[in-house]
């Protein structure tokens, strides 16, 4: 039978114990350990955001904690956040506030959200010290990387955009950290970067690109880059840049340069797809001794019937190719704006050729290109038929589900802060957070009982 419950059940005192509330297999206890020792050995980074004077400020400690905790678990809005840290115990524990401690207002922690730690780099210190400590755990073996990059939609309207002749940046309304980002940004362009200007742009976050590459939907967004160990598919490197193939390409270089020089690893293999398969991008790889298993981007191909690239042969020794009828194509050896050298053959060869309906039927003479880094595509394309190349194809998963998950379970869709900063520290934040619970699921094991899944 069921009784009834008492009415007066309340005592005057209780002995309550935080600590002990918080079940052992908690994700949050787990990533604590490591999160408490990177934050003490950056105390020192961290002391110049701590003030005596003014009003009282967020401790940078309890910020990062509180923002770990945000995107842990998709907890997307700073007033939501500050809400599940008041009523939520393990959050309280992780954030290191007891019951009495208050938490700091929405309005206050959005402030400083969004102007502490935007000039500083103090995301990236968090970042790498997390990269090592899952090296120290064995997690990142360094043999082999995958790089690849998702589409993350701006805080920007998709139906407020304007071309760039119509954007009026001195207006009051204009006078906002993005815009002093992408204006200050205007002289560092790359003059030899070959892309046009772009058609569209958004005066709210105009460092954004106009891109249609998510879900197929015209918006305006930023490229999370992500360079990941395929082993344990642990975040090495992350970079943010807008949505333009061009420069997620460039990013993959900066992210692999950048890891070899600040925390030590350098593959012996990239693994990629179709967009990173340039010939600069793959030269440059073979230069620096990493193997690209990566499809070489070629266009070469002719749906005409007539004669393409490959049905002409190169001679190395001579530097000329010669085409079906046994004639040679020679070059002047200038390098045109697209990185490209042009093989010319003879005008009176090609006008008593039987084969010119099949080879130039509306030219006078072939013409064929090559590029001048051709060798390291030809070595791309020699590793696209080995065993080790169809196993990077499925390797190169890895990387695709980091986006997916991000998406998903951490409900990372959509951005917060605006500008490349705003992106930067946005993406740091998501790589922090993937990797800590890499850490908590490959090292600190649920018991049998208990699926990976309840602690991701």
């Amino acid at each position: 039978m069921m009784g009834r419950q008492k009415a007066d059940q309340s005592q005057l005192f209780y002995l309550f114990n935080l600590e002990a509330r918080i079940p052992a297999r908690h994700l949050l206890r787990h990533i604590n350990r490591t999160v408490t020792r990177i934050l003490a050995d950056l105390r020192e980074k961290l002391e110049p955001f701590y003030s005596e004077i003014g009003r009282p400020s967020i401790d940078p400690e309890l910020m990062i904690r509180m923002l770990i905790v945000g995107y842990c678990y998709g907890i997307r809005s700073e007033r939501r956040l500050c809400e599940e840290v008041e009523l939520h115990l393990a959050y309280r524990w992780f954030c290191r506030l007891d019951l009495d401690d208050r938490v700091p207002d929405h309005s206050t922690f959005s402030v400083n959200r969004h102007g502490r730690f935007r000039d500083s780099d103090i995301f990236r210190h968090v970042f790498e010290a997390v990269v090592r400590a899952c090296m120290d755990a064995g997690l990142v073996k360094g043999e082999g990387f995958a790089v690849d990059a998702s589409v993350m939609e701006a805080d920007a309207s998709r139906y407020h955009g304007v071309t760039p002749e119509e954007a009026d940046w001195s207006a009051p309304e204009r006078q906002t950290r993005a815009v002093a980002e992408f204006l200050g940004a205007l002289d560092d362009d790359d003059p030899t970067a070959d892309r046009k200007p772009p058609k569209v742009i958004s005066l709210s976050d105009p460092c954004s690109a106009w891109t249609a590459k998510a879900n197929k939907r015209v918006q305006f967004g930023y490229g999370l880059n992500y360079l990941i160990d395929i082993g344990d598919a642990v975040i090495v490197d992350v970079e943010a840049t807008p949505a333009r193939t061009y420069d997620e390409v460039a990013a993959a270089r900066t992210m692999i340069e950048r890891t070899e020089q600040r925390i030590g690893l350098k593959p012996q293999r990239l693994v990629a797809d179709t967009a990173y398969g340039t010939g600069k991008f793959l030269g440059w790889l073979v230069g620096a001794g990493i193997a690209p298993q990566i499809p070489v981007w070629d266009k070469s191909a002719r749906e005409d019937g007539t004669f393409s690239r490959s049905d002409f042969t190169f001679d190395r020794e001579r530097n000329v190719y010669v085409c079906p009828a046994g004639k040679v194509l020679k070059t002047t050896g200038n390098v045109g704006d697209d990185h490209m050298l042009r093989y010319l053959a003879s005008k009176r060869d090609c006008d008593a050729c039987p084969l010119k309906p099949q080879c130039c039927p509306r030219m006078p003479f072939r013409k064929v290109t090559r590029d001048i880094n051709e060798d390291a595509r030809d070595l791309a394309r020699a590793l696209m038929g080995t065993p080790e190349f169809d196993r990077s194809r499925d390797e190169r998963k890895k990387v695709e589900m980091r986006f997916a998950h991000l998406k998903t379970h951490h409900r990372f869709e959509r951005m917060r802060l605006r500008g490349l900063s705003g992106a930067r520290d946005e993406f740091h934040l998501a790589a922090i957070v993937q990797n800590l619970k890499t850490l908590a699921i490959r090292i600190w094991r649920p018991p049998p009982n208990i699926s990976a899944a309840c602690v991701a």
